[in-house]
């Protein structure tokens, strides 16, 4: 379950393109200058004592999803699948070869594309290899991304005997109709086959995708999807809105742009589900998550322990995170790298026996201060700029640009103040991202 971090979307009041803020800096300011060097660097600084978490991008599917905004490869064949993974599995030899121990492993993720459509055998074999290369703690979130229209009982039983304890289950939408305009063709069936196989095989933590502002879509046909959600009740679910940005990705322009429904709409989409999902026992959770009451998440927030990474919203507190595969995103010692996009590219590198990164960021204390101050916002709808500023020795004076645009959104009613404690109103959380990009140093030089 992640929120698209690499996707951009219009500020409809002021024309900026917004972040959803998983990351910060975003990947605009990633620059080549941080390359595999780099990041053997920090792979050898970084200590053994704190858990990090593992995430590995398995970029292909069977079939596009008009809708999607993440790198991905259409193939009909295990082939392509399989001399991906033989370099994934030389990959994660090339990393753990950086650190002088085996690292200690909180949260592994398996995320795509469709990380399931690989062959069971392969899936038993990558797990093999990382509990040899890493150390994978005994009580570790061990999850996949599960696509229903091809999941299988065989699958389902390589989870079960690798220890995968959690799953996300793109749904998007149960109407026909819209499901026809975004070419995700799935019925409620297999869906429910799809859960019922997770929990009959011991994956009982259950996620939830579900999206509004997709063509054709009204707000009756997302309250069935949000009912029919609720009826098989998922531990969680994730309530993303669509964001059309064709000239990003090539596949998006299959969507009939006229049939979008408007920005009145989408915000009446978007309230529609949450008011469904919340009146059936479910919290939100900052921007866009719900989860029961007894979901990490929801305890996580209540303990002060939410986080917010590339993979969204975390229940896991692994500051940070080694991106494996082509494109994947990582979080190490003093910044930010990720992968080269292309798997050609992926695939050369690796062969030749370096790494494959191709871009990054590193961190300076600015940085730091508002990103904790943008992920603080995002989750829990409050942030203390003083006591942030103060840990991290940083004259909050700085800020001063952040604090005349949150005049304005306090004008607005969004915000409020209370001795240097910002707070969004919990009625205007939808203007979250607003009220984060007050922070950002870097928004106004990013190209629209």
């Amino acid at each position: 379950m992640r929120a698209p971090s690499s996707i951009f979307v219009p500020n409809t009041n002021s024309g900026v393109q917004l972040p959803w803020y998983t990351i910060y800096p975003t990947i605009q300011e990633f620059s080549s200058e941080i390359g595999a060097h780099t990041h053997e660097q920090w792979l050898r600084s970084q200590g053994t004592d704190d858990a990090v978490s593992l995430y590995l991008h398995i970029p292909f599917c069977r079939s596009m999803c008009w809708y999607c905004g993440f790198p991905t490869s259409i193939t009909r064949r295990d082939t392509l699948i399989t001399n991906y993974l033989a370099m994934l599995r030389e990959e994660i030899r090339l990393v753990a070869e950086q650190v002088p121990q085996a690292l200690s492993v909180g949260d592994v993720h398996f995320g795509g594309g469709s990380p399931t459509i690989m062959p069971s055998a392969d899936f038993l074999s990558l797990m093999e290899l990382l509990r040899g290369r890493f150390a994978i703690e005994r009580g570790a979130t061990i999850a996949v991304e599960v696509d229903p229209r091809t999941f299988t009982t065989d699958m389902a039983e390589a989870l079960e005997r690798t220890g995968v304890n959690r799953a996300s289950v793109g749904v998007q939408s149960f109407d026909p109709v819209v499901q026809k305009a975004i070419n995700r063709i799935q019925s409620e069936a297999q869906v429910m086959t799809a859960v019922e196989n997770l929990r009959l095989y011991g994956v009982r933590r259950i996620n939830f995708d579900l999206m509004f502002g997709l063509p054709n879509q009204t707000v009756q046909s997302c309250l069935e999807s949000a009912m029919l959600a609720i009826a098989m009740r998922p531990d969680r679910l994730a309530v993303f809105g669509y964001s059309h940005v064709p000239s990003f990705r090539k596949n998006q322009r299959l969507i009939d742009t006229a049939a979008l429904p408007d920005i009145a709409a989408r915000a009446e989409q978007a309230s529609a589900m949450a008011d469904t999902l919340v009146a059936a026992g479910y919290l939100q959770i900052g921007l866009d998550h719900f989860a029961l009451p007894d979901d990490e998440l929801a305890i996580a927030q209540r303990a002060g322990r939410l986080r917010r990474n590339s993979l969204g919203y975390s229940a896991e507190t692994c500051s940070t995170v080694i991106g494996l595969g082509a494109s994947a995103i990582g979080r190490c010692g003093d910044g930010y790298v990720q992968n080269d996009l292309t798997q050609s590219c992926y695939n050369r590198h690796i062969a030749s026996g370096r790494l494959a990164i191709s871009r990054g960021y590193r961190l300076t204390t600015e940085d730091r201060v508002r990103a904790a101050i943008i992920e603080q916002l995002m989750c829990y709808l409050e942030a203390d700029i003083s006591a942030i500023c103060t840990a991290q020795g940083f004259d909050q004076t700085h800020l001063v640009s952040s604090a005349k645009q949150l005049e304005i959104l306090a004008e607005d009613g969004i915000v409020e103040f209370d001795n240097g404690l910002v707070r969004v109103r919990h009625e205007r959380r939808s203007a979250l991202r607003h009220v984060a990009a007050a922070f950002d140093a870097y928004l106004g030089r990013q190209p629209i």
